[in-house]
């Protein structure tokens, strides 16, 4: 009877497959590939926003926090989000708990629920990956990260999913919340919750920090491009069908990120004359950040304008930081935070309900291009409400965290000298980081090759002489991570001429610094 019973519900669920869309499927189990990509775009892009000692920090902490979040969605995250008969309008219930009845779930559904859940996962994947940034950020510790993450992804991000997407007051509030793929739940949470936590965290240590820049550019441009790339999906899809609207979004998409991307460049540039790759880099994704919540509710020309805007306050907003005193070193905040403010207000005032329409199913009485002027109201009460919940979430969460042994949040301050690769990894990104703790093995920082052999021939008839020495040049490689990451703004002012006087005299001291170790020796 037993085996009866298991080979009928197989066909039951075989013969399901006759009721789906094929395309609708296709869609989500495709778009839910590429928009994973996002993840290792992201560590890439914290990772050269970082020096070389906490390089691979950022790199390890945002696929971790991807691995934290498919556990967290598969175990109850999706049941808690998107449960189908909960009876509040603030969070769902265990009814798909582990998955449990997902398969066959919606009946008269054009798509299987497991692929929407899936798709849906991607999202929580890029904002646990968004805010994992901000709980390392060259000081903070792994493990309590790691917890961190799991309960926020289910005591913050979840609920407010369940606000606008699975049933609960932002979507039957007035008219209802217009945030199309997650201005709230993605850009918002992250921003402001990362911005929390780094206050907790608190300063990274100034002494350690003389002239702070980002130590790559070059994987810091393709960490923005594997965003570009996931982005597309992850907006254009966000309408849960094969219609018009998944191009249309995909091209407010790309209006949005271009004009970030230039107006920031050309803000940057009026201040320091430089064409910076940064700020291109930055721009692109603060519009990106803003057409999350309106690439599918807004008009193509109001995306320029988008851009524009985005690109222009979100550059200003990274000042918030410093009048808060907060290391925000990633800016999460600004790009993130800011700029899916700015989307959800664009929604209000540039909302079209022919825009919104295009997918064939959703309909809304727009924004002010369509006299519904109470939507202004509508979401500046949703986006008060996800900033609100998440600071003092989060803050209740660093409290009681940081205050379990064994669990505080940051390094100590020789951990934070040595880089968070050493210290909670072991292991460099670069071979040379972990190179200069032998450096006489290697070489001189010195291109003169006489003195090399002039210093070789002093220490020779000592082993000892090479004690102090290590000491010297340590040092003088210490001083060379400073002078390669000094001020971006300073580094600009700087003409070739002035940059090879320079670098020949620091060559200079640190010959001067082995020698004088030398000579103490003999």
């Amino acid at each position: 009877m037993s085996a009866e019973r298991i080979v009928l519900t197989r066909r039951q669920i075989f013969t399901e497959n006759q009721n789906y869309n094929e395309s609708y499927v296709l869609a989500f189990t495709v778009a839910s590939s590429v928009i994973w990509i996002m993840v290792p775009g992201l560590a890439f892009l914290y990772s050269g926003l970082s020096r070389r000692k906490s390089a691979l920090s950022m790199i390890w902490i945002c696929i971790m926090s991807s691995f934290i979040g498919v556990f967290q969605w598969y175990f109850w995250g999706y049941s808690l989000a998107f449960s189908d008969n909960a009876t509040n309008g603030f969070i769902g219930n265990l009814h798909f708990f582990g998955f449990k009845d997902l398969l066959g779930a919606s009946e008269g559904s054009d798509y299987p629920q497991i692929a929407f859940a899936i798709f849906q996962m991607q999202f929580l994947l890029v904002t646990l990956a968004i805010l994992a940034g901000a709980c390392v950020a060259e000081r903070g510790r792994f493990l309590p990260a790691c917890i961190f993450l799991f309960a926020w992804a289910t005591i913050v991000y979840c609920p407010v999913v369940y606000w606008v997407w699975g049933g609960g007051w932002a979507m039957t509030f007035k008219s209802g919340v217009l945030d199309y793929a997650g201005g709230g739940p993605v850009e918002i949470l992250s921003g402001v919750s990362a911005f929390v936590y780094s206050a907790f965290l608190g300063r990274r240590n100034e002494t350690l920090m003389i002239n702070y820049r980002p130590h790559n550019i070059s994987t810091i441009f393709l960490g923005t491009s594997l965003l570009y790339l996931g982005w597309l999906f992850f907006n254009g899809f966000s309408c849960a069908n094969a219609s018009i609207k998944v191009p249309y979004s995909m091209m407010n998409t790309h209006l949005s990120g271009a004009f970030g991307a230039l107006s920031w460049c050309l803000l940057d540039f009026r201040l320091e004359n430089k064409w910076s790759m940064v700020a291109v880099c930055s721009g692109c994704i603060s519009g990106l950040v803003a057409a999350t919540p309106s690439s599918g509710m807004i008009p193509l020309w109001a995306s320029v304008i988008l851009g524009i805007v985005s690109g222009l306050v979100c550059n200003l907003s990274t000042k918030i930081k410093y009048i808060c005193r907060v290391d925000d070193s990633l800016d999460v905040l600004a790009e993130h935070g800011i700029a899916g403010i700015i989307g959800l207000l664009f929604n209000a005032f540039f909302g079209s309900s022919t825009v919104i329409g295009y997918d064939g199913v959703t309909e809304h009485e727009g924004g002010w291009l369509d006299h519904n002027w109470k939507q202004l109201y509508v979401q500046v009460a949703y986006i008060l409400a996800t900033i609100v919940y998440s600071a003092v979430v989060t803050g209740i969460l660093c409290f009681v965290i940081d205050k379990i042994p064994g669990l505080h949040l940051r390094i100590d301050y020789n951990g934070e000298e040595a880089g968070v690769d050493e210290d909670q990894i072991g292991e460099f990104a670069y071979d040379y980081v972990e190179v200069r703790r032998d450096f006489l093995d290697w070489g001189f920082p010195t291109s003169n090759h006489s003195r090399a052999e002039s210093y070789a021939g002093n220490s020779s008839n000592s082993n000892t002489a090479r004690v102090p020495a290590v000491a010297a040049i340590k040092e003088v490689a210490d001083q060379d991570d400073t002078y390669e990451h000094s001020s971006l703004g300073d580094s600009q002012e700087k003409k070739q001429s002035g940059k090879t006087s320079e670098n020949n005299d620091y060559e200079q001291e640190a010959t001067d610094q082995i020698t004088t170790s030398s000579k103490k020796i003999d």
